[in-house]
């Protein structure tokens, strides 16, 4: 969950760049954590299944927004911590799962010791050019842990692409590229785990759903994630929602709300 580019140089420019993707995704907090973070419990599930999650567990989730993965892993009887740049959506994970271990910090420089957690996993957290987030995540890991990450899939099978392109199309020069990185994951993530010493043990997809009782519900909601925040301070809010409105309107079902399927890319990991 990233808002502008993190394939910084190293050093105060990738923690400021950090620092503003905590800002974009804690611009509308309840929003974002109550009516669009849902669509990803499919792919919670099959990657928890995939890492065989369960009791006993010590599971880290990074960039772990306002934490809907790590209650999930923790009904599974998994000890869970989470790390995200923002404060109100960690306040949020720590109302979810008060057992919890959840912290505002760097990805880059993990606030947690070596070989900690027997599972690591990113949920659409760590994009292309995050190689040092693998290695960092690679250091927290027991010798025999393993790794879970999901990304968006191919464009022909992401119902958002409208929206993500409408956010380019607004957005600042400047964040621009952040979007576009966000679709690339896929095409680059065996070449990241390589260059940061991880196996790939499996890899497909999973189809995610947003669903959305009405049209100004959906519309509330797409405004609530990191990377539309740019674009909404560039053209502000009413004009930010009336070009949603094209997208979103011709997808309303007066019977069934609004719908919208994307596949997510799923892969994991062991460290080499």
């Amino acid at each position: 969950m990233i808002v502008s580019t993190l394939a910084t140089s190293t050093g105060e420019a990738r923690r400021s760049a950090w620092m503003e993707a905590g800002r974009g995704w804690g611009a509308r907090a309840k929003e974002w954590a109550y009516q669009f973070e849902p669509y990803a419990l499919p792919a919670n599930h099959l990657l928890f299944d995939q890492l065989g999650v369960g009791q006993g567990t010590s599971c880290l989730d990074v960039a772990c927004g306002s934490g809907l993965a790590a209650n999930v892993a923790a009904r599974r009887g998994a000890s869970v911590s989470g790390l995200d740049a923002s404060t109100t959506l960690i306040d949020i994970a720590r109302a979810r799962t008060p057992e919890g271990d959840f912290r505002v910090g760097d990805m880059f420089a993990l606030p947690f010791e070596d070989g900690r957690f027997d599972v690591v996993t990113s949920f659409n957290g760590i994009w292309n050019g995050c190689d040092d987030a693998l290695t960092e995540a690679r250091r927290v890991l027991t010798t025999d842990g393993q790794l879970g990450m999901t990304f968006w899939g191919s464009f022909d099978r992401m119902g958002l692409l409208p929206y993500f392109m409408k956010i380019i199309e607004l957005s600042p020069v400047s964040h621009q590229s952040a979007t576009m990185e966000l679709g690339e994951t896929g095409d680059v993530v065996e070449a990241m785990l390589g260059r940061t010493r991880f196996e790939v043990q499996a890899r497909g997809t999973v189809e995610v759903t947003n669903e959305w009782p009405d049209i100004e519900t959906a519309i509330r909601s797409l405004a609530a994630a990191g990377p539309a925040i740019p674009a909404i301070e560039a053209v502000g809010y009413d004009t930010f929602c009336g070009a949603l409105r094209e997208f979103v309107t011709p997808l309303h079902d007066p019977r069934t709300g609004v719908r919208i399927s994307s596949d997510l890319g799923w892969v994991t990991a062991r460290p080499r």
